[in-house]
């Protein structure tokens, strides 16, 4: 569940960049339209949720890595054979 709403904020922020380019594109030199500026602000909040919900994942133990080099923190009993 967590994964996926990550996938979905990262589909809704290059939706937000496109749509901000859009109005870019549209808007050139029109002072009194601020659909860019909004389209940013969109961009910006979507971008901290994000980073709030990985680090929440993170936190929680929900996201993590399964690399297969790296076989995690030692036993205690390697650790005491590698001290002497």
């Amino acid at each position: 569940m967590l994964k996926a709403a990550i996938v979905l904020l990262m589909l809704a922020l290059v939706a937000s960049l496109g749509s901000g380019f859009y109005f870019l594109m549209i808007d050139q030199g029109d002072r009194t339209k601020r659909r860019t500026f909004h389209s940013l602000g969109v961009r910006l909040s979507l971008a901290a949720t994000l980073v709030g919900l990985i680090v929440y994942g993170v936190a929680t133990g929900r996201l993590g890595h399964r690399n297969p080099w790296d076989a995690g923190p030692a036993p205690a009993a390697s650790r005491e054979a590698t001290r002497q």
